[in-house]
């Protein structure tokens, strides 16, 4: 199974910026779309982001177009998912996601995760 490695969290100041990475061991992480869910206590988990197998299309939940930006570097095996304009409302654990397809992300499809990351905290406070 496809293991993957997140790394990039931590603690901002409203309007700072953090780049999550996502890192797999294995070629095979380019036969998949890749992606970001976040979740905050009590709430469902939310599908933000996703890049297709070849990079070439790219989606964002409405909650963060315009201030986040996802990546791929196939050379190294890692997604990198940019956040500007960090707003306290983006606080949540983050979980990088492989899926066979990006529409898994973008409706929420939890159940087709392939592989998930193991989370990485993100908090936006003074």
């Amino acid at each position: 199974q496809l293991q993957l490695v997140e790394s990039g969290g931590g603690l901002v100041q409203p309007g700072g910026s953090l780049r999550l990475s996502c890192a797999a061991s294995t070629f095979l992480f380019d036969t998949y779309a890749v992606g970001w869910f976040r979740q905050v206590p009590g709430k469902e988990r939310e599908g933000i982001s996703c890049i297709t197998r070849g990079g070439g299309g790219v989606s964002y939940a409405d909650s963060v177009k315009g201030r986040f930006t996802i990546s791929r570097d196939k050379a190294n095996n890692t997604v990198y998912l940019r956040m500007n304009s960090l707003k306290p409302e983006d606080t949540a654990v983050y979980y990088c996601a492989a899926v066979p397809i990006c529409m898994v992300i973008t409706s929420g499809q939890i159940h087709r995760v392939s592989s998930w990351g193991q989370g990485t905290q993100v908090t936006v406070s003074s």
